[in-house]
């Protein structure tokens, strides 16, 4: 450790020397910023009526961010668990209070999940920064554009295409570690050729290895006591391939991911497991067309197919220092795909802005798990292939961006956004969504807007049709009678252009969603609530039960306060509400029978209603940089999350137990960097990760890195 503080002291000081012998001026050059996912249209981030960002490449290598969660961590609204936790582990994306499933993670249009999942959610510890030219974010219900789970918001990452004429590779690598014997290494190579004819093909190849630290917090305080704490690893490899043509009229693609990886993990929060492993692969295949015939119109064809596998195995686990084990082993393999193919239409001309199209979507999933328990004499096998698990949903949506000249030309200043979708979905059939989004140009620059919108959620196949049965009432588990989760959500914000260096923004929002899909246990109908017992147990199923209230603030700047200072600043206020009732419940779903609440144990005969959401924290961000010189870039970053509730296994609720609430405190993590570009083409980067070496919990009985120190290696070519 001494010896990696002295050589970063070493590097430290030698830019400094190069930086007072260089008297160049940083270079303060900005490319104008378009987002196409709050519209579907280009546009001018400042001048589109929702919350959005923008993370360009540029940005991206700035930061010194290793992984897409902890980019996105930085951004107001988002809150990701198990960014700062051993890599390899699950990263769930919460947005502005919306569960893990209510947020649509997409690439280059097409969404990315794990329909094999009970919720069907995206984990974004399978996406790395690699081939990633820029990322967009819509917070705020958008379902009308882009269909189910975007209740919470979208967030879009768009890949690398052409570049200038020529042969380009771009290569990037860093080691470091992050706590007692971590190691973790990364290299990335991307390659292009462009023709000046217009044609051009990319490929790329992302690995990294990582000696983990255990995934588990050990509560065992007796020394005395066995202990089998291993280090968790992670190895992943991504490679890629694009090939395409873009040139006048034409631009057409057709695109390749290929992600394996393989981690060590756990079995639950405070219980360590050295032989559980979880494999994971996927195939994605992207492509698309546009055809612009003028400068007004444009017609674009995409879409994507992706076929995932995971395979987890439990091979017995040590109990005592004797290594006795456990006599059981599991093994599970499931797998899915995606498929998404729409058609869009745009047409912009004098403050008409018109995008209309429709497609289609469709998953499937399977899974076939084994489970031998030898002091038991049980062996048991589960498959789901004789189900034919699949679904499909065809959309059509409309939206007319409509600016007050049209009319008059004193209203130039005014504009309005009119959306609507249709979609008929092959298991609960159609459901309809549509916003209003108006907007009134404030001074120079600076923009006012609301946005009232409506959204849904589709329910997962598992949760449709996951075939567990309880012999007493016959009924499964899954519920192919469900609905599908409603939302109606306001916006009201501000943003304002100050001038080529500086713009600030905030927002105020609620958000209210119906029909939450909850997970419930069911008892005998006849037996009273005071004296049930195992044996009056009817099943558990997924049910319609619940409603959930998110509302909260955000906002945040970013100026060049001089030629070499550079200041950032965001802040999210988020709090919301779950409440349960009875009259809603269709007892045919139930058979009347009673029904308790996996969430937190209650019976749902009365109004239930829980006060705070586990898992969204308010949470703010600063980021500042100075450039001494144009070679060298210093960085600091401060990440502020606040306490928030977690959920555990509670035994004592009800027969069979169910979730309790715990608090988890506060936290503050600082990081340094460092960039020294001593070459043309080639880029030194020195980083710092919880400086102060934090301990603190993102959920309760999992740990998180220590402080961690990085060297990189960047070449552009």
């Amino acid at each position: 450790m001494q010896k990696e503080k002295k050589n970063a002291a070493l590097f430290f000081t030698a830019a400094l020397i190069s930086c007072s012998m260089s008297a160049q001026q940083p270079d303060t050059t900005k490319v104008p910023e378009v987002v196409i996912s709050a519209t579907r249209s280009e546009q001018d981030p400042m001048k589109v009526g929702r919350s959005v960002s923008v993370i360009s490449a540029e940005d991206i290598k700035k930061s010194g961010f290793h992984t897409l969660s902890e980019l996105l961590s930085q951004q107001e609204g988002l809150y990701i668990v198990g960014n700062g936790q051993t890599p390899g582990s699950n990263q769930s994306l919460f947005t502005r209070g919306a569960a893990s499933n209510q947020t649509l993670v997409m690439v280059d249009g097409v969404r990315l999940s794990d329909p094999s999942t009970v919720n069907n959610t995206a984990d974004l510890s399978e996406l790395s920064l690699a081939d990633v030219d820029r990322i967009e974010i819509v917070r705020g219900s958008h379902s009308t554009m882009y269909g189910s789970a975007g209740v919470g918001g979208v967030v879009n990452i768009i890949t690398r295409r052409e570049q200038d004429p020529g042969f380009h590779v771009n290569f990037f690598g860093s080691a470091g570690t992050f706590g007692t014997s971590t190691i973790a290494a990364a290299e990335n190579l991307a390659l292009n050729y462009t023709d000046s004819s217009g044609f051009y093909v990319n490929a790329g190849i992302f690995n990294a290895n990582i000696s983990g630290l255990d995934a588990t917090v050990d509560t065992v305080t007796d020394p005395n006591a066995f202990k089998n704490r291993d280090r968790d690893g992670f190895d992943k490899m991504d490679i890629t391939g694009r090939l395409g043509y873009k040139k006048n009229k034409l631009d057409i693609y057709g695109g390749i991911k290929i992600t394996q990886q393989i981690a060590d993990i756990d079995k639950r929060a405070y219980a360590d497991d050295e032989n559980y492993t979880l494999d994971f692969h996927r195939n994605l295949f992207t492509y698309g067309a546009t055809f612009r015939p003028n400068d007004k119109m444009d017609i674009r064809f995409y879409g994507g197919y992706s076929m995932m596998e995971r395979f987890a195995k439990d091979d017995s686990s040590k109990v005592d220092a004797n290594g006795t084990t456990d006599h059981t082993y599991f093994d599970g393999l499931y797998n899915g795909t995606q498929l998404t193919n729409e058609l869009q239409y745009n047409y912009h001309r004098n403050g008409i802005d018109l995008v209309a199209g429709g497609g289609m979507y469709g998953e499937t999933m399977n899974n076939v798990t084994h489970t031998i328990i030898t002091s038991w004499m049980y062996n048991d096998t589960t498959d789901l292939d004789s189900l034919d698990l699949n679904v499909s949903t065809y959309n059509g949506f409309l939206r007319a961006g409509l600016n007050g000249a049209l009319f008059n030309d004193k209203w130039e200043g005014v504009s309005l956004s009119l959306g609507a979708r249709f979609n008929s979905h092959s298991v609960f059939g159609t459901a309809t969504t549509f916003d209003i989004n108006p907007g009134v140009q404030v001074g120079e620059g600076g923009l006012l807007y609301g946005v009232y919108s409506t959204g849904f959620n589709a329910p997962s196949l598992y949760q449709m049709y996951a075939p567990e049965k309880d012999f007493t009432s016959g009924l499964t588990r899954g519920n192919d009678k469900l609905d599908p989760e409603t939302s109606v959500s306001w916006e009201l914000g501000f943003k304002q252009q100050v001038n080529d260096r500086t713009k600030v923004w905030a927002s105020i929002f609620h958000t209210e969603v119906k029909n939450l899909i909850e997970y419930v246990y069911l008892w005998e109908k006849n037996t009273s609530l005071d004296s049930l017992s195992f044996l009056d147990y009817r099943g558990d199923r997924y049910l319609n039960i619940g409603t959930m209230i998110t509302r909260g603030a955000e906002g945040g700047i970013s100026t060049q306060v001089s030629e070499k200072f550079l200041f950032g600043a965001n802040l999210c206020i988020v709090g919301g509400k779950l409440t349960y009732a009875s009259e809603g419940i269709d007892t045919a779903q139930t058979h009347g029978h009673h029904v308790q609440l996996y969430s937190n144990g209650a019976f749902a005969g009365k109004e239930q209603e829980t006060i705070g959401l586990s898992r969204r924290p308010s949470s703010a961000s600063l980021n500042l940089s100075y450039m001494p010189c144009k070679p060298l870039t210093l960085r600091a970053d401060l990440r502020y999350v606040a306490a928030r509730g977690d959920i555990y296994y509670e035994p004592l609720l009800g027969p069979f137990g169910a979730l309790g609430t715990t608090a988890v405190e506060d936290y503050s993590l600082i990081d340094l960097s460092l960039r020294y570009k001593f070459k043309k083409f080639a880029t030194a980067m020195l980083r710092v990760e919880n400086l102060l070496d934090k301990e603190y919990s993102e959920i309760n009985g999992f740990t998180t890195r220590g402080r961690g120190f990085y060297v990189g290696l960047r070449f552009e070519m």
